[in-house]
């Protein structure tokens, strides 16, 4: 059992009046942000806010592009050119890095968000495309991305560092990819259930839909910001590592 655990949120996915979770209840019990940068959810107002958050609590920034998809909430595959993609990954990162930098704090990883993230997992000419970009872009950033997948070979073929990150609020299939969300057991409500995932996690350990049991090694552990209970999850996780003894941080 691990005594180390990165716990990450998607946050900044508000835009003017809709409101999307609640970053201030959040961003204080996690160790890692993942802002929206734009195109998927986020206004400036908002990524700036959630930016000043993050310093305040002394939390971790990550970049959290996407497609160009704020009507599917970037959820929905699209098909671009490797010319396109690089360019947007990098216009969306810098959106972050500027805004860290000009509040006193810095931008520290990149997690692809939604479609894009699963896309990566399981097609290395995507995941080179994307990790290239972020490597042209910063080469001190690193990559967050599903453990376990492909693109953690990618990262290292190209000399990118790769976080590798599992979900408390998700189910896996007997893959070790995450259940598509257009099922109707792929997201996780329930607090308990949640935290005990994030302890299997911790373990090395993950059970499928299906019931069989998956190996997994994971450094960060996210909640998506958007779930109902993602409050009440992250307060559930805290109190469940907090009884076990495993502390909430990265290395």
């Amino acid at each position: 059992m691990r005594k180390l655990i990165d716990i990450n949120c998607d946050v900044g996915e508000s835009s003017g009046r809709y409101q999307v979770g609640n970053d201030e209840a959040l961003i204080p019990h996690i160790s890692s942000c993942s802002i929206a940068c734009g195109w998927h959810a986020g206004d400036a107002a908002t990524i700036e806010r959630t930016v000043r958050l993050a310093v305040k609590h002394s939390v971790r920034i990550g970049a959290h592009p996407s497609y160009p998809d704020r009507e599917g909430f970037g959820r929905r595959y699209m098909q671009l050119s490797a010319a396109d993609l690089s360019a947007g990954i990098k216009y969306q990162v810098g959106v972050i890095k500027a805004l860290a930098e000009s509040n006193g704090g810095k931008l520290a990883y990149v997690k692809p968000h939604g479609a894009l993230y699963n896309r990566i997992a399981i097609d290395e000419v995507e995941a080179r495309t994307a990790y290239e970009a972020i490597r042209e872009f910063d080469d001190s950033l690193s990559v967050m991305g599903l453990a376990g997948s492909s693109c953690e070979d990618v990262a290292a073929q190209i000399g990118i560092d790769f976080i590798s990150e599992a979900f408390a609020d998700r189910t896996y299939d007997d893959e070790g990819l995450l259940v598509s969300r257009t099922n109707t057991n792929a997201l996780i409500t329930d607090p308990s259930k949640a935290a005990h995932q994030v302890l299997d996690v911790c373990s090395g350990k993950l059970q499928s839909v299906k019931g069989n049991q998956l190996t997994i090694a994971a450094d960060s552990i996210c909640i998506h910001g958007d779930n109902p209970q993602a409050e009440a999850i992250v307060l559930a996780i805290r109190n469940f590592l907090e009884r076990e003894q495993i502390s909430i941080g990265y290395a």
